[in-house]
């Protein structure tokens, strides 16, 4: 099975959460890391369901990059 997976980057470490399993998250000190930790989480999360009887969800989400206009402040202070 293949699950989106989103890894944010902050300034002490990595995280990761998968949208369509709601709290199966993840971190790590590295991208490396929070993968391999979040893959596990995923597998535990599944194992979970199963073993409670619940349906295995099937991953439908998707995701795009979309552009969007700036707000005049974040202009601003690009031409400054």
């Amino acid at each position: 099975m293949k699950y989106w997976v989103v890894v944010e980057q902050s300034p002490a470490n990595y995280a990761a959460y998968v949208p369509a399993l709601p709290g199966c998250v993840a971190t790590g000190d590295s991208p490396e890391e929070v993968e391999r930790e979040i893959r596990e989480a995923i597998e535990m999360h599944l194992a979970g369901m199963a073993e409670d009887g619940d349906a295995v969800v099937e991953p439908a989400v998707y995701a795009r990059e979309l552009e969007v206009s700036a707000p005049p402040a974040a202009q601003d202070k690009r031409a400054g």
